[in-house]
């Protein structure tokens, strides 16, 4: 999954960009937060256990 598709789906469901990390830029929606990674491609598992982790749709 590309990167900038996951991030779209991250702020369409209401997270922002926080902070950047390290290696990752640092999501919230003001309760939780998630690290994404920096790469352009994301592999299709982890974008996955990511959705499902956060109960998008």
């Amino acid at each position: 999954m590309k990167r900038k598709d996951l991030i779209k789906l991250f702020e369409k469901n209401g997270w922002y960009y926080k902070r950047s990390g390290g290696n990752h830029d640092i999501y919230t929606n003001g309760k939780d937060i998630e690290p994404i990674s920096r790469q352009r491609e994301i592999k299709e598992s982890v974008a996955m256990a990511i959705i499902k982790r956060r109960g998008f749709k």
